[in-house]
């Protein structure tokens, strides 16, 4: 039986679905940046059979309200920790695509998260510092010289000059794909936390880790999977052929009987 619910996080409304075996081990399922809870749902309701599925719309996704200021991954990571604590849902586990990677490993890397949290499926995470190219450095270097003019304008009138330079088409070459369709709150959300890197939480995470891989993924490329692997004490790398960042919607069935494998070992 599937139910959608709203979880109210100090000022802000949380939408998530509730899928599967009531009296089963809490299961929650993050998605990815740009990304919402319609897009897990149909792996939840594959894994309906085995766990309670907890599937969330992060704040400023899907149906969830927008954070009230720029948020951090610590920020997210703390709805998280509540979100478990209030609905009573430890010991969970966790299945998380892409940015609910970075939440993850914040969350497991916490002292508190050893009893809150069992095991750990991550597939497409991100939070790894990515091999830059000779192209990335050009636009980094070359946006910054297009914004030191502005630095000198009165405050009052810097921003707005700036936000028209964010609209010109030559802002748009430098930027990525997702900074570009954002703006406001969200915009900051975007830069505070993909410019944080996670390597230093891999070595504080006691939980058993499933790292799921599509071997094509070009988002968060193998070799950042590789680095999780070896900074995690309990971690294993499974990697599944002809899938990229969506390994679950590339290989449903595929992706599907991994999980369960993985999860199936403490079901309640």
């Amino acid at each position: 039986m599937e139910t959608s619910k709203i979880y109210h996080y100090k000022k802000l409304s949380i939408s998530y679905n509730r899928v599967g075996l009531e009296t089963g081990r809490p299961l929650i399922i993050l998605h990815g940046w740009g990304s919402n809870k319609q897009v897990m749902m149909p792996l939840a309701q594959q894994l309906s059979s085995i766990r309670d599925c907890y599937v969330l719309d992060l704040p400023g996704f899907g149906n969830s309200s927008l954070p009230d200021r720029p948020w951090n991954v610590d920020d997210y990571t703390d709805l998280i920790e509540q979100f478990i604590r209030d609905l009573e849902l430890a010991p969970a586990d966790m299945l998380v695509h892409s940015f609910g990677g970075r939440i993850a490993l914040k969350l497991c890397a916490r002292p508190e998260a050893n009893e809150m949290i069992d095991k750990v499926l991550i597939t497409g995470g991100a939070g790894m510092k990515p091999k830059r190219s000779s192209s990335y450095y050009f636009k980094k270097y070359t946006a910054k010289l297009l914004k030191a003019p502005f630095q000198i304008l009165p405050s009052a009138i810097r921003e707005p000059a700036l936000n028209k330079l964010r609209q010109t088409s030559v802002w748009k070459m430098l930027g990525s794909s997702d900074y570009s369709k954002l703006e406001g709150v969200m915009r900051e959300t975007f830069v505070k936390t993909v410019t944080e890197y996670l390597e230093g939480c891999l070595s504080k995470i006691p939980h058993e880790v499933l790292l799921l891989w599509g071997r094509n993924d070009e988002a968060a490329p193998l070799y950042q999977g590789k680095r999780m692997e070896k900074g995690i004490e309990n971690a294993a790398l499974v990697v599944i052929d002809h899938a990229g960042h969506y390994a679950f919607l590339d290989r449903p069935s595929h992706f599907v009987s991994i999980a369960k494998a993985f999860f199936e070992g403490n079901s309640n």
